[in-house]
This record gives structure tokens, sequence and C-alpha cells, in this order.
């Protein structure tokens, strides 16, 4: 898979697209735990929804420390389900 980094969709741009996949690839630092910041990416990600995109939102942490888990999960959600 091809992902495109700091790609615009409509007014947002998100941190990692793979356009043959429709998937966004979201990755949440510090900032992102205040209820502000929160709401604002409720609002991102239904955007992101309405128009058929797949939305997967990951910490910095999960990054640092489980990167295997992580790249697991998002290969798993690319498979054609049976």
């Amino acid at each position: 898979m091809k992902f495109r980094r700091q790609h615009g969709i409509g007014p947002y741009i998100v941190d990692f697209y793979c356009p043959e996949k429709r998937l966004v690839i979201e990755i949440d630092g510090d900032s992102h735990y205040n209820l502000d910041t929160q709401v604002y990416d409720r609002k991102r990600d239904d955007f992101m929804r309405s128009l058929g995109l797949q939305v997967m939102r990951f910490t910095n942490q999960d990054i640092l420390e489980n990167l295997g888990s992580v790249l697991e999960v998002v290969l798993q959600s690319t498979q054609p389900t049976k």
C-alpha cells in the first residue's frame, strides 16, 4: 500500500492517506487530549467518513511503544472481509 503524508482532503490535512484503501491514519499527540480538540477531531472524522473514508487514530505513544501492533491493526483493517 502506498500512503501520502500530510495530504489535503477538503479543508483538512491528514497525517497519512492511502487512496487505494480509502484510509486515513491520524497520529495524535498530547494536544489531542483536551475537550476542544476532541470535538474538532470528531468533526474532522465525521467529514472524512461522509466521503466514504475509513479513519484510524493512534497516539504518539502507540507508535513509539507498539509500532508492530499498530501496523498489524492497519494491515488487518485493509484486508477484504470474507
